[in-house]
């Protein structure tokens, strides 16, 4: 009897809270919107990864259980700043979307950021770099999760200076997130006292990277600074190694490299590389055990690091919705600042006045292919970054919410 009364007042208290939730969510659905590129440079990073990574953060939350109603939509912004803005506002003006994750390519998500702002919502953003995010572009409803500029820069731009690539030439996209990647490792090497000798702007989604790595060569540069990602890494990286680059005595640094990067690369093609991420699959118990699981919905492709800041923005974002029993963006991008963070793939951590949501940072080396153990075997630790100096300092961005 004892527990047959225990048990209905579990399910009494359960349907309480649901009701009281409930009674707080906008039309009695909480709506996350991944927008992202599903198909183009980025989607292996990002793409339909980002929607499983998603599903997975609802599931594990226990929505269903706790009487809250979540449904995951999806788009694809197809690396357009136009094309990003128009799928926000039809989310969130006629379609009842609450939130927007993940939105890598910095332009894009500088422009849904903005989106965001003007409609009084709320963008988790995982994929994008720009540190501008929580710098001088700043604002309420934006909160910046997974890797910046900055902290690559800090990171990847500093450990090779202090080993003696003191020359650097850059590769560098041409959009915000390559601009502000040149910018942000121009300040470290220059403040370690190196030189950048020049740069060469490059189209995204570039094919043939023949005239760029020709105007490196010619540079003399010790370190080629690659500020691209997704594909265009990809296939300058292929590219310099036809053009015997490294073999000449150059080295290459990828300033944002992906997981996914280096299977499409392979080790024999990618060994040595340094880099510097937030997530790998292979760190803990917790890491493996939730990447096996996402990589059984994903097609056997192990998470990146932004697939992996997906999951652990909307479970936190999930936390401070069932706290605040409100899904209204301001409130809840409140809460989601008040909490302290804690997940298996990231640690604990938290998010700043500025939206900048801190933890430890790793750089990695690309194994060498005689070191790796099976597929996805891919990185060794180098050194780990706490969370206090991985990201930029919050006096130090220009953000108009932290107060002088």
């Amino acid at each position: 009897m004892k527990r047959k009364l225990l048990s209905l007042a579990i399910t009494a208290s359960l349907a309480a809270f649901g009701a009281g939730a409930q009674a707080q969510v906008s039309d009695g659905v909480i709506r996350i919107g991944v927008l992202n590129d599903m198909s183009g440079l980025y989607a292996d990073l990002s793409g339909p990864g980002s929607v499983a990574a998603a599903k997975m953060a609802v599931e594990d939350f226990g929505a269903a259980a706790k009487g809250m109603k979540v449904e995951i939509v999806s788009a694809d912004h197809q690396n357009k700043p136009d094309v990003g803005s128009n799928v926000a506002r039809q989310w969130f003006d006629n379609d009842k979307v609450d939130v927007i994750v993940d939105v890598p390519t910095s332009s894009v998500a500088l422009a849904v950021s903005e989106v965001a702002k003007q409609k009084n919502k709320l963008m988790i953003n995982s994929g994008a770099a720009s540190s501008d995010l929580t710098g001088k572009l700043c604002n309420a409803n934006t909160i910046h999760w997974t890797y910046d500029t900055w902290m690559l820069a800090n990171g990847t731009g500093s450990a090779i200076v202090k080993t003696g690539g003191d020359s650097w030439f850059f590769l560098t996209a041409d959009y915000a997130f390559g601009h502000a990647l040149e910018r942000d490792t121009t300040a470290v090497v220059n403040k370690a006292g190196g030189k950048v000798v020049g740069s060469v702007k490059v189209p995204l989604n570039t094919q043939d990277f023949s005239s760029f790595l020709l105007q490196a060569q010619a540079s003399k540069a010790k370190i080629i600074g690659l500020a691209n990602a997704g594909g265009d890494t990809i296939n300058s990286i292929k590219q310099a190694a036809e053009f015997g680059i490294v073999k000449g005595g150059q080295n290459l640094a990828g300033l944002l490299v992906f997981l996914s990067d280096i299977h499409a690369l392979g080790l024999q093609t990618a060994q040595g590389l340094i880099l510097t991420e937030s997530f790998y699959w292979d760190l803990n118990d917790g890491t493996r055990a939730w990447s096996k699981r996402f990589a059984a919905v994903n097609g056997n492709k192990y998470p990146t690091m932004v697939q992996a800041g997906v999951y652990s923005g909307v479970l936190h974002y999930l936390k401070a919705v069932e706290v605040a029993k409100s899904d209204d963006g301001p409130v809840v991008a409140a809460k989601m600042k008040e909490l302290p963070t804690d997940d298996p793939l990231f640690g604990k951590g938290v998010v700043r006045v500025d939206g900048r949501k801190t933890h430890p940072v790793y750089l990695f080396e690309v194994k060498k292919p005689s070191e790796s153990k099976g597929p996805y075997d891919y990185y060794k630790v180098r050194a780990t970054i706490p969370a206090e100096q991985a990201f930029r300092p919050l006096d130090q961005g220009d953000c108009p919410l932290v107060k002088k």
